[in-house]
């Protein structure tokens, strides 16, 4: 009982940043604009959430810090292919390599380290068979994380502003016909991206009270992976984003076990994300408007 516990405490903790990340990507792939930046924002959102509380003291203060951090990568994406209708996919590569780039050069400008940020006030689950309740207790970003995907569903299925999001990424000719502003919903919808999204990277900062170069570590391409699986939906999105989770939990605990060699057992989480996408991605149909104006 403890060992299923402390499976499922671990995969909720590891799933809580590729919630945010494909709750995000939601959003933006619905309105029509492709979520290749996913990773970009988590790693910027990390830093930022990072030098936020490492100067103030507050963890509550990095997260909002996290959040402005997306904002901002989030807006430069929405200006470069909004406004200047700059090919979403390059300006997606982009940023991600913007985010690399800039968050290693202020770590070395501020810290004076290539490699990693010092201690900082943080949120912190626990590793025991107690995690899920502790983590509850001592990390709200987790609660948080698990609720993000039911308001983001509820937020686009049941609110005006989730039909003119879904509007515009199926027909932005009809909705701008009817008066809705293509352009205006689909800034918000990357905003809203890039926020949610940075917060993945503020839970991976914070619970980890520091800050390392490259930390988000491929998880927005994961979560990338889930939308489609979920095929844009983002409750189907949340279990894929579950699945995985689950996925690099049994990897990590068999590594412990040592009963099979470390470099297949860290192939795992990836070998299955790319069997998963082979299964459905033939059947996956997009927002008929993601990826053109």
């Amino acid at each position: 009982m403890n060992t299923a516990l402390a499976f499922l405490a671990q995969t909720l903790r590891i799933a809580v940043p590729y919630l945010f990340a494909a709750a995000g990507g939601v959003l933006a792939e619905r309105a029509g604009i492709i979520s290749l930046t996913l990773e970009g924002f988590m790693l910027g959102g990390a830093f930022s959430a990072m030098l936020g509380s490492y100067y103030s003291g507050d963890p509550w203060i990095g997260v909002l810090c996290g959040i402005v951090g997306g904002l901002a990568f989030g807006m430069v994406h929405a200006v470069s292919t909004i406004r200047f209708k700059a090919d979403q996919v390059v300006s997606g590569i982009a940023i991600n390599l913007l985010a690399i780039g800039l968050t290693r050069y202020f770590l070395k400008l501020v810290f004076g380290s290539s490699s990693n940020s010092p201690r900082v006030a943080g949120f912190s689950a626990g590793t025991s068979s107690t995690a899920l309740v502790t983590g509850l207790l001592h990390n709200p970003l987790i609660p948080i994380g698990l609720l993000i995907v039911p308001a983001v569903a509820w937020l686009l299925y049941r609110t005006p502003f989730g039909l003119r999001v879904r509007a515009v990424g199926e027909h932005p000719e009809a909705a701008n016909t009817l008066g809705v502003s293509v352009k205006r919903v689909r800034y918000a919808a990357v905003a809203l991206s890039g926020a949610l999204a940075a917060l993945g990277g503020a839970y991976l900062s914070l619970d980890q009270h520091q800050f390392t170069d490259g930390m988000s570590a491929g998880r927005g391409f994961i979560a990338l992976a889930a939308i489609i699986f979920g095929r844009w939906d983002p409750v189907r999105a949340g279990i894929a984003c579950l699945f995985f989770a689950a996925a690099e939990t049994l990897q990590i605990q068999l590594q412990g076990m040592q009963a099979i060699p470390s470099q297949f057992v860290q192939m795992i989480p990836y070998v299955l994300t790319i069997i998963a996408l082979v299964g459905v991605v033939g059947r996956a149909v997009p927002p008929a408007a993601l990826g053109r104006e």
